[in-house]
């Protein structure tokens, strides 16, 4: 019998080749370069100003690129409206939500599906989108009366609501409580298990740990380690940039 023949590796979903991005003659993204594939959790770490949420807007298109490249399932995105990334299929949450506060939850939701969501995607089932992320109690609220953690939900579920295959995640689990924390974790483990890649940009160790399969760590707008959680916390050069004395997870 013939050896079992080694499945060839995913195509990765999204590419980042030699990502610049200058405010001036400040280089906040210096040759940025990082592939994710469908379903995988990559966490983006390192100290303030290391380039992580640059690198979230670059890709979503808030940001326009000076150099490098951004792939997504092989067509070039540098420089594209936000608008016509979403519809591709990448989508974001961001540090602080800023939902439609006089509109409700749910309508809050509807907003996303009429300018973000994939036509290929088909009608969403709003109502089982709000409890997968914990708000099916409360689609009838105008979202100005929901607390930071529901507001973060609600800003998950916008992202979802748009039917993307990456999600670009900047620091949603800020401000959560431990079973809050869990919950997300939990959310965002599924959601990879159902095929959606994840960047995850966080600051909690332990609330990555959780979450993601691997980690790209930062400094400088460029990339100083790619691997496992664990392992970076034994390489050198991160300890010296990012970890320094104990780390709090």
């Amino acid at each position: 019998m013939s050896p079992e023949r080694e499945q060839p590796a995913p195509r990765p979903v999204l590419q980042v080749e030699g990502l610049v991005k200058r405010f001036g003659g400040f280089r906040a993204l210096d040759g940025l370069g990082f592939a994710l594939s469908p379903g995988e959790a990559l966490g983006l770490v390192g100290p303030n100003g290391s380039g992580k949420t640059t690198s979230i807007n670059a890709i979503s298109g808030l940001y326009r690129p000076d150099a490098g490249r951004i792939l997504f399932r092989g067509l070039g995105i540098g420089g594209l409206a936000p608008h016509r990334i979403a519809r591709l299929g990448i989508a974001r949450t961001f540090q602080s939500p800023h939902p439609f506060t006089s509109l409700t939850v749910a309508e809050n939701v509807a907003v996303a599906v009429t300018y973000g969501r994939r036509a290929e995607a088909g009608p969403l089932d709003s109502a089982a989108l709000l409890a997968s992320v914990g708000l099916e109690s409360l689609g009838g609220r105008p979202a100005g009366e929901l607390n930071s953690a529901q507001q973060k939900a609600l800003d998950l579920a916008r992202a979802l609501a748009t039917a993307p295959s990456v999600l670009l995640l900047d620091e949603l689990a800020a401000g959560l409580n431990p079973a809050e924390l869990t919950a997300m974790a939990g959310r965002l483990r599924g959601l990879a298990a159902g095929g959606i890649a994840l960047v995850v940009v966080e600051h909690l160790m332990g609330f990555l740990e959780q979450v993601a399969d691997r980690v790209v760590v930062m400094n400088a707008g460029r990339e100083i380690f790619e691997g496992s959680l664990r392992a970076a916390t034994d390489d050198p050069e991160v300890v010296r940039v990012f970890l320094g004395s104990p780390h709090a997870a």
